[in-house]
């Protein structure tokens, strides 16, 4: 059966109804409109494992690679990159900045491309391109050779945390979003170890003319162009069209993230979505929160030069780089899981998780610099913060309605993140060495403050439950949709209010995870 294109969202009952095209009603609509049945939980158990088996290892894997790629430059740091290239100091934290502002600039574009084209196939095209890139810093002689594959990158980069995002909440419920989210951002640490290992590799390749460094980026770079041949033709780009899941379980996957009350996508830009999520408050809370969260990031392409600083060769730092990695891996898996498993919980374990950081910047600026070991057990304590932007990721895709609304939010959600990252290098001065009491300081208050934000943020939304819960039930109306059968009937469905696109502010009846 197929909408028709004309098709009119009208009340039943004749009351002051809304009237619109079947454009503005959510994809899913078509298939789940007019079932009465009840999902089975055994049924809906058994769609959610098969969608887990095909698409969560492409994400991880995704997830792994696109952060290994991005952090070469740290790795490649210490394999001789700035004396093969003659880079500066000031040039080498550009190289780490330019990445995020053009990450930056191309965020909003790459998000509305993402509602415009299939999600899979625009992101393999990403994919590809940034594996030439990827590649072709292994040809680079110069900074400014270095300067523009790396503006490349971001560009390309840029789709896909927003992709998964939507991918997220395509195919899963709010609860299982947040382990899902936090599945595939873990393999951030599995990056680390795996490019700390690679590394170590290199540095054990003896070829004329071709450095340590530069084989890193090729060997980086065939693997990402393999993945990005596999996204093409494996991965999904909605339940509606899923190619592993017959006709019956692609409907049965709609209806399970029904409770979601956010539908599956829309194709249409809707400008008074776009406009309500610039005026939200919760918008910016959580950019703020983004922004400051990742200003500390700049420690992931620092992180080998401050171990360096410590009195470690070259090979010893390359295989210590590993341990934040899983540390990393730990604490997002611990976060995550603790968040699900008790309710409306996601600000205070997302804070917690904060408590280490704080001791370990005390302990990498107050112990003596003949400290090896506590600086560091200090160094390593710092990572330990990273539930709290995980966490932050899944909690907004799960507080906010409308495809439109949600595209938007999510981009302005990484742009903060961008600037977060473009910020913090400039704060890593060679006047600052070795200590680095400056950017240490910086990043201990960005921590103070962003725990406190996710406290904030955990108030406004349960003061508008409260709000919501206050108003009257309105069960009145019924919003029916018209189809064509298989024997060209026109028929009217039911359509269910989550199906509309609604945004959250729209939909009096959708409540706020806390």
């Amino acid at each position: 059966m197929s909408l028709e294109s004309s098709g009119v969202l009208k009340d039943q009952k004749h009351h002051a109804g809304v009237s619109l095209s079947t454009k503005d009603v959510d994809t899913g609509a078509q298939l789940v409109s007019g079932l009465t049945s009840i999902l089975h939980p055994d049924e809906a158990l058994r769609i959610r494992r098969k969608i887990d088996k095909h698409i969560m290892p492409m994400m991880c894997i995704l997830y792994w690679v696109q952060f290994m790629d991005k952090t070469t430059l740290g790795e490649a740091a210490i394999l001789g990159i700035e004396q093969a290239t003659n880079l500066t100091t000031n040039e080498y934290n550009w190289l780490g900045t330019v990445f995020y502002l053009s990450y930056l600039v191309f965020e909003y574009p790459q998000n509305l491309a993402l509602q415009r084209f299939p999600v899979g196939k625009w992101m393999s095209i990403n994919i590809f391109v940034w594996a030439i890139a990827l590649a072709c810093h292994a040809a680079c002689k110069n900074f400014a050779g270095l300067l523009v594959v790396r503006l490349l990158l971001g560009v390309c980069e840029g789709s896909i945390t927003a992709g998964f995002l939507i991918v997220s909440s395509m195919f899963y419920t709010r609860t299982e979003q947040t382990l899902r989210v936090g599945y595939w951002f873990l393999m951030n640490g599995t990056a680390q170890i795996i490019s700390g290992f690679i590394s170590f590799g290199t540095l054990h390749i003896n070829t004329t003319g071709f450095e340590p460094w530069q084989w890193l980026m090729i060997i980086t770079g065939l693997i990402t162009m393999i993945l990005a041949i596999s996204f093409w033709f494996f991965f999904p780009d909605s339940p509606t069209n899923a190619w592993f899941l017959t006709p019956d379980e692609r409907a049965k996957a709609v209806q399970r993230i029904k409770e979601n009350q956010t539908g599956v996508e829309n194709k249409r830009f809707k400008k008074e979505q776009m406009i309500e999520a610039l005026t939200d408050p919760k918008t910016w809370l959580f950019a703020l929160f983004s922004a400051l969260d990742n200003v500390p990031n700049s420690l992931t392409n620092q992180q080998t030069l401050i171990l360096a600083s410590f009195g470690f060769n070259a090979l010893q730092t390359t295989l210590l780089s590993c341990v934040p990695g899983v540390i990393e891996i730990l604490t997002i898996f611990t976060g995550v899981r603790l968040a699900t498993r008790r309710p409306n919980s996601r600000a205070y374990v997302g804070a917690m998780y904060f408590v280490p950081s704080w001791l370990g910047i005390l302990l990498v600026n107050l112990l003596p610099w003949s400290n090896q070991t506590g600086l560091l057990i200090g160094q390593f304590l710092t990572g330990c913060s990273v539930p709290g932007f995980v966490l932050s990721l899944s909690w907004l895709n799960s507080v906010t309605a409308g495809h439109t609304k949600k595209v938007v939010t999510n981009a302005i959600m990484l742009s903060a993140y961008c600037i977060g990252n473009a910020a913090g290098p400039f704060m890593w001065k060679t006047q600052y060495k070795p200590r680095n009491h400056v950017p240490w300081a910086v990043i201990g208050a960005c921590y103070v403050i962003c725990p406190v934000l996710l406290l904030v943020i955990r108030v406004v939304l349960a003061r508008e439950n409260k709000i919501r819960d206050a108003e009257p039930v309105d069960d009145d109306e019924e919003y029916v949709i018209e189809k064509i059968t298989e024997d060209g009937k026109h028929v009217e469905v039911k359509v269910d209010k989550e199906f509309l696109d609604l945004t959250d502010r729209q939909n009096r009846d959708f409540r706020y995870v806390l």
